[in-house]
């Protein structure tokens, strides 16, 4: 007998083909991260990507460690039992149900993602604790009504709940109204609820961020937008943002807590509670 649980009623889940041709960023951070589920195309932008900025392979890994401390404090401190987490990318260590199911069982976390390798993986993203809930909703970002609608399945959006968009939001240009999206999502969430959101930031003293990224315009899929740190606070208005603000993902409560602080990262983090 599998050991994976039923396959969900997947949203949207119609077949699509992965195209091996064009580099795509889930597959050239699932590479950073050490991971296999990439191909030819990923591993070579993946390292000229890294060969213009040879600190850029660190993101993800302060991405992810990100992702790991800011659900433990959700789950453990705050007491958050849902996690609605966006744009997932393909599964790894440390997925936010695995984070949140270690503090408490019975947490529920939903999954959404375009990509058609993750909805590949969603079995493995499935894999959780008997006593909580995972389920896996196939959508893009800028599909709200879709998300919140196949969330409420498994979320009850009367209890606070966690929105987590880690280098998501990237991925939507200014034309395409991005606070807009940030705020819809978060005024479906009752008062208690927390976002947590990482973002790629740019400026002068970043040339070689900045290059990187043109490359990855120029070669793979889908493109990204760059914000500086002001901008990316604008999509925590009207949050409390939990100290230490918006920072360097490395640097956002470190643990433990260092004598100097971490190597500086191009990815920004923070935390925010919706009053």
């Amino acid at each position: 007998m599998s050991d994976f649980p039923p396959w969900p009623d997947v949203v949207g889940s119609a077949e699509k083909k992965i195209d091996v041709d064009v580099a795509h960023t889930a597959r050239i951070w699932n590479y950073w991260l050490g991971g296999r589920d990439n191909y030819p195309v990923d591993r070579r932008a993946g390292d000229e990507i890294r060969a213009i900025h040879p600190g850029i392979g660190d993101y993800a890994q302060a991405d992810r460690d990100f992702l790991d401390r800011s659900v433990t404090y959700l789950a453990g401190e705050v007491g958050i039992r849902q996690f609605l987490d966006i744009g997932t990318g393909l599964p790894t260590a440390g997925n936010t149900h695995e984070v949140a199911q270690r503090i408490a069982p019975d947490a529920r976390v939903v999954y959404v993602d375009n990509d058609p390798l993750v909805l590949v993986h969603a079995r493995a993203l499935l894999r959780g604790t008997s006593e909580g809930a995972i389920d896996y909703v196939d959508a893009d970002l800028r599909d709200v009504d879709t998300i919140l609608a196949a969330a409420a399945r498994t979320l009850d959006f009367t209890r606070p709940v966690g929105l987590v968009l880690l280098g998501v939001v990237i991925f939507l240009g200014d034309d395409e109204d991005p606070y807009g999206i940030v705020r819809r999502l978060l005024d479906a969430l009752p008062a208690g609820s927390h976002l947590v959101l990482s973002h790629t930031v740019t400026g002068p003293a970043m040339p070689d961020v900045d290059a990187a990224v043109a490359y990855w315009n120029q070669h793979g899929t889908p493109h990204l937008t760059q914000r500086t740190p002001d901008r990316i606070a604008a999509f925590f208005e009207g949050l409390d943002l939990l100290d230490p603000g918006i920072v360097p993902c490395s640097r956002w409560r470190p643990n433990p807590p260092p004598r100097t602080p971490p190597a500086e990262v191009a990815m920004y983090g923070a935390v925010a509670r919706k009053p």
